[in-house]
């Protein structure tokens, strides 16, 4: 099997390479409006942005960088086929503006505007970051009325285009091997996820911007397996670091890309030969993980009734027999921007006589990390 990855330099509000309803899913993240280490884009973009924030009008600010968010949602609407799923991850803003402190809830006015044009809205998932700060009020300590309560949570917003998606005859195979197991569908539709590490947003490249919005592998990683097909395409129109594409690769989807820095071109494509291990050390240990799940399972619940066709052990439920995760065998570079991954799958029956091989625990954000150069 083989998908194609491409990246545009340019302003997602005007996507004129896709077609009408040519992708499935969106995973992404935008710059968040009235978060300091944004005004400068948002400024560049429309100067009258900049013009408020110096003068103090702040909910102005607010109402114009949304309305250039809302200009990439509407070119999300016409790309996004029917029955797909845009996932947006965005935190709120607390800023002191002319001297009025207050919360701008980032997540509300695009979960409003999305509604607005049609989406269905569905239950969201709250990202609960770790933090390593010592003190977790803001404002007056001690004294009421006038503290705060600290922001620990990005919001991922989940929303779906039209009603659910009608899967053509050649589409039901790829959803039968694009299963997850049981106990991952317990973690991964929680509401609430703990235990993602936040990236590092400092960038340490000359000429890139000083900070990034990214956002750890496994959300992204996640959130394509979750709502999407082997095969199919997935579009991230704030690319930035290329997380989504990296997750895409390795899920065994294609991804389009739009990133409106081009200083970023310098780091697209950088030790790709890393993310083809990577992509096989994410597959054994998900098929270690659930294997060590099976056998504990039967040590207290009993015999576990149905069987992985491929992999020889036992899964949950008869949904699962088919899977069957890719692995990127090989990347050719198409040319500067544009990349072919070939995958296979590991055609390896595991089972008690021919073990999982040990692997060192596998880091999601290892080699992703933002300070290296690496994409993602």
């Amino acid at each position: 099997m083989d998908t194609n990855h491409k990246v545009f330099f340019g302003n997602s509000n005007n996507m004129k390479e896709l077609a009408d309803v040519s992708v499935n899913l969106i995973v992404t993240s935008p710059p968040y409006p009235m978060i300091e280490m944004w005004d400068s884009q948002f400024s560049e973009i429309n100067p009258q942005i900049g013009n408020a924030i110096k003068n103090g009008r702040g909910m102005e600010a607010y109402d114009l960088m949304h309305e250039e968010l809302n200009n990439i949602w509407k070119e999300v609407n016409r790309v996004l086929a029917d029955g797909g799923i845009a996932c947006i991850n965005i935190g709120d803003a607390t800023r002191k503006v002319n001297g009025s402190f207050m919360l701008y809830a980032n997540h509300s006015r695009i979960t409003y505007y999305f509604e607005k044009i049609g989406f269905q809205v569905l239950p969201l998932i709250l990202w609960r970051k770790e933090t390593n700060k010592p003190n977790k009020y803001m404002g007056s300590g001690m004294l009421p009325p006038n503290a705060y309560v600290t922001l620990e949570h990005e919001y991922i917003l989940v929303f779906r285009k039209g009603s659910n998606r009608d899967f053509q005859i050649h589409e039901k195979e790829h959803r039968q091997k694009s299963s997850y197991f049981w106990e991952e569908r317990n973690v991964w539709f929680s509401d609430v996820w703990n235990g993602l590490k936040g990236v590092s947003q400092a960038l340490n490249h000359s000429n890139l911007r000083e900070r990034s919005a990214a956002y750890p592998f496994e959300l992204a990683y996640r959130l394509i397996n979750m709502y999407s097909l082997i095969g199919d395409t997935v579009l991230d129109p704030f690319f930035g670091t290329g997380t989504t594409m990296l997750a895409a690769m390795c899920a065994g989807r294609n991804s389009v890309g739009y990133e409106l820095d081009p200083n970023f071109k310098k780091i697209i494509g950088m030790r790709m030969n890393e993310t083809i291990e990577f992509s096989r050390d994410i597959v054994l240990e998900r098929l270690k993980k659930h294997k060590e799940f099976i056998e504990g399972r039967e040590e207290t619940k009993g015999e576990v009734k149905h069987t992985s066709k491929k992999y020889g052990f036992k899964v949950m439920t008869n949904q699962e027999k088919n899977i069957s995760l890719p692995i990127i065998d090989n990347i050719k570079r198409v040319n500067d921007y544009e990349f072919e991954v070939n995958h296979k799958e590991e055609n390896v029956t595991f089972n008690t006589n021919n073990p999982i091989p040990a692997k060192k625990k596998v880091d999601l954000n290892h080699y992703f990390e933002i300070n290296s150069p690496l994409i993602g």
